[in-house]
């Protein structure tokens, strides 16, 4: 009992504390573009963080890249994904997995263009006190 109290009192404090600091968002995230942490864990020096993220209907994550990788599958909607040499490197659609290497190497953007939110579910793993995301400029693509 004493043990199960303090796994759930440390999770709502940790979960407070997630969605109380500020996140590092892509340059710029779209209006209405959102994260909510579901689950949370460190072992070592990783952590292992579970989000839901949404995107309206025609915005998007802005330019970035993950200290980490990152996987991901779409719960609804359809997730268009951009690399820095400006090309769509996929298209995913409900229930399809998507998977990001870690690093500048790897700038993206992820882009709704559909007419429904776009939601995600994704498990980031991150160097322990990484940031979701690190904010990269456009790299000349004629979209945000």
């Amino acid at each position: 009992m004493r043990t199960s109290f303090r796994v759930a009192v440390t999770g709502a404090v940790v979960a407070a504390t997630v969605l109380a600091a500020p996140v590092a968002q892509a340059t710029p995230a779209g209006p209405g573009v959102s994260g909510r942490v579901i689950a949370r864990t460190t072992v070592g020096n990783t952590d292992y963080v579970l989000r839901e993220v949404t995107i309206p209907p025609g915005q998007a994550t802005g330019w970035h890249y993950h200290d980490g990788p990152l996987y991901g599958v779409v719960k609804q909607g359809t997730l268009s994904h951009y690399d820095s040499t400006c090309a769509q490197d996929g298209e995913y659609t409900v229930g399809e997995a998507i998977q990001e290497p870690a690093g500048p190497g790897y700038v993206h953007i992820g882009r709704n263009l559909g007419t429904t939110p776009l939601v995600l579910e994704v498990l980031y793993v991150l160097p322990h006190g990484a940031p979701f995301s690190e904010d990269a400029p456009n790299p000349g693509c004629p979209f945000e």
